[in-house]
């Protein structure tokens, strides 16, 4: 059974600046509207309250936010995707560009930090909602505790993907779980049409997907001397299974693992999938691998078999579905799992 929920009730989304008067009376609160008019003044409540149980911590929104943070490319994507980023006051921690679809939409949000914001930084934009990549995000030497957060009228969501705590952590991770974080985005968010417009999109680009025959693969995403690689419960497990592909290390039972090369040598795996971000880039790690010795004699290097995956679509979110496609592309022009 999992662990009892943690209950943080954010009860009207009250914006920091709320908790200080204004002279003038004009508080920036999106304070819920008086009366029972259904004009289009009252529709940040409409379809509210909504209750989530998320990594443990029930979340209680009692009306749309207004003015949200995102920590991590995979949120601020979620809600790029969504329709919302308009709504955006502040990004942290980018993997990354977005991809061209979203870029316009979120040229000009304003960004916090290359990595965690601290909460003084998250705070100065008054934000009303934080979505957070991971959990770690929200601690008192990161973005801030949750349940401080919430003191302040601050609701918090962490992708249910990253959950870490046994009872809550998908295993595996599944589309049908992605799906379920894109609708509960649009239900917290106030955009559950929209949500479910963004599932539709991905489940027709995966049925339209013709698997690869299993050819094998490790998925390396960091990590020059010791590999940090995609295990056998998380996203990149998820997508090489949606694209025909046999993940070498799908044994090992994490999301993520750091194993020796000699265990990749030994395995010979028909592709390597590297994961390109700007700390760690695949042409970077192409040079390793050839400079290695013992690497250098896997087929994969000698034929130059390898696919390319940008660091935030290698974490669940939005871009999986096309992720899966693009890779089933890239091995199928290699000539390999045809």
């Amino acid at each position: 059974m999992p662990p009892r929920a943690r209950t943080l009730l954010v009860t009207a989304l009250l914006p920091v600046a709320a908790l200080t008067a204004c002279a003038d009376g004009s508080a920036t609160s999106p304070a819920t509207p008086s009366g029972g008019s259904s004009s289009a003044a009252a529709s940040p409540t409409a379809g509210y309250p909504v209750t989530v149980d998320n990594c443990g911590t029930e979340v209680t929104l009692e009306r749309a936010p207004e003015r949200i943070v995102t920590i991590k490319s995979s949120t601020t994507e979620m809600v790029a995707a969504l329709g919302l980023a308009d709504r955006l006051v502040g990004t942290a921690f980018s993997d990354g560009p977005p991809p061209e679809a979203w870029a316009d939409a979120l040229a000009d949000v304003p960004v916090l930090s290359d990595k965690v914001p601290g909460q003084e930084a998250l705070l100065e934009v008054e934000p009303d909602f934080v979505y957070a990549g991971w959990e770690s995000n929200f601690a008192p030497d990161a973005a801030g505790d949750r349940a401080t957060l919430a003191q302040l009228g601050i609701g918090t969501y962490v992708s249910p993907a990253a959950c870490k705590e046994e009872g809550f952590q998908p295993d595996p991770l599944t589309f049908e779980a992605v799906f379920k974080e894109i609708r509960q985005t649009g239900a917290l968010l106030g955009a559950p049409d929209a949500a479910e417009d963004v599932v539709a999109e991905q489940q027709a680009t995966l049925d339209a997907v013709e698997p690869l025959d299993g050819p094998t693969a490790v998925w390396w995403s960091s990590g020059t001397d010791t590999p940090y690689v995609g295990a056998g419960i998380g996203a990149p497990q998820m997508m090489l299974e949606a694209a025909g592909m046999t993940n070498v290390f799908a044994d090992v039972h994490d999301t993520w693992s750091s194993v020796g090369w000699e265990q990749v040598v030994a395995a010979d795996p028909d592709v390597l999938v590297l994961v390109d971000s700007a700390w760690n880039t695949a042409d970077a790690k192409k040079a390793a691998l050839a400079a290695n010795p013992a690497t250098a004699q896997l087929t994969a290097v000698r034929e130059g078999r390898y696919a390319v995956v940008p660091f935030a679509a290698s974490e669940a979110g939005v871009r999986n579905a096309d992720t899966v496609a693009d890779l089933v592309d890239q091995v199928r022009a290699l000539g390999v799992g045809a």
